[in-house]
């Protein structure tokens, strides 16, 4: 994305009609451009428009389109995955999932990841930038637009914590929603934090029906803290807590997403402790079969540990599923793609 000029995708239709004025375009022209933008297009590709119009827009503007540099799709289950260049040196990567009920994306936040979490790729590759509104939604554009499909779902569960760039995130989803932009559902969307009690205290207020999912890894305060550095500020006390609230107070239940890593928080004792937390509470408890990743020395839970772990919980009450495993030969874990470039261009430096 050029950053020298004013990207038109991060305008409202209002102010898109406003800006556009200085050219005197017929109504149907300032249609046919917004709906080009809505598509992710680039200037170029606004075929229906006259040449020269389109290179006065390249003069003025950019279009705010993402350059797809990287594209791995898997021969398992076909789930794609995208490294994008946002144009100012910073690399961003999403995921394009098929279900059953159709297309879901899973999207960026941000160039990074500033919270550590030790089982994570993200961390290990630094932290860029805040991803702006458009952004955010230009990776459900281009993914769109490259496959051909309808993206009817979205889960904000790729790079970067959500909460830590709160006002785009939600700017994003509000603009997601409208009938004239993505037309997302509300309750298709699917907002993932590490914990960041502020933020969920103020998504709370927001009135927006998405699903909040808390990574909680470990039901005890000081393995957790070993895992995830951000426990040490906001304890587990805390944000069990404030969840809870938060489904009282949006009667929607929290999703709790949980990494089955072998030896480390898939026993036993880790499914008692999180029925004694958690039960009769509204939640629903998603149990990940973890990815390696390099470096880390974690590795995956077996299946029959994990199926064991999930009859735990549900003998005691709770709601449980384990996650489908999406493009495992394509290493769609979140950041491990864009590490690897990260990797390979300090290399080249």
């Amino acid at each position: 994305m050029d950053t020298a000029r004013l990207n038109l995708n991060e305008l409202s239709p209002e102010e898109l009609h406003t800006e556009l004025s200085r050219f005197n375009l017929p109504g149907f022209r300032v249609r046919q451009i917004e709906k080009w933008l809505r598509e992710g297009a680039s200037f170029d590709e606004m075929t229906d428009l006259p040449l020269q119009l389109r290179s006065e827009l390249k003069d003025y503007y950019s279009d705010g389109t993402l350059k797809i540099i990287n594209k791995l799709t898997s021969k398992i289950d076909g789930t794609a995955k995208y490294l994008l260049d946002l144009g100012d040196g910073n690399i961003i990567e999403c995921v394009l999932m098929k279900y059953k009920y159709g297309y879901s994306a899973c999207v960026s936040t941000q160039a990074g990841c500033k919270m550590g979490c030790t089982f994570c790729a993200s961390a290990k590759a630094g932290f860029g930038r805040d991803l702006t509104a458009a952004e955010i939604a230009g990776e459900i554009k281009v993914m769109s637009r490259d496959a051909g499909v309808n993206i009817g779902h979205v889960v904000m569960m790729g790079v970067g914590e959500p909460l830590d760039n709160y006002d785009n995130v939600v700017a994003f989803m509000r603009s997601a929603h409208d009938p004239e932009g993505l037309n997302i559902s509300y309750r298709k969307m699917s907002l993932s934090t590490c914990g960041l009690i502020p933020g969920i205290e103020k998504l709370m207020k927001e009135d927006l029906p998405v699903t909040l999912s808390v990574s909680l890894h470990s039901p005890f305060q000081e393995e957790r803290a070993r895992m995830m550095p951000v426990a040490k500020k906001y304890s587990l006390d805390k944000l069990l807590e404030i969840c809870k609230t938060f489904s009282l107070e949006t009667g929607r239940r929290v999703t709790y997403e949980y990494a089955m890593i072998s030896g480390v928080n898939d026993t036993d004792g880790h499914a008692a402790e999180l029925v004694r937390l958690l039960g009769g509470t509204l939640c629903h408890i998603n149990l990940i079969p973890v990815n390696t990743v390099s470096g880390t020395g974690y590795r995956r839970a077996d299946r029959e540990r994990i199926d064991r772990f999930r009859g735990l919980l549900e003998k005691g009450g709770l709601a449980a599923t384990v996650r489908r495993a999406m493009g495992r030969d394509i290493e769609a874990a979140c950041g491990q793609l864009r590490r690897k470039a990260m990797e390979d261009k300090s290399g080249q430096n």
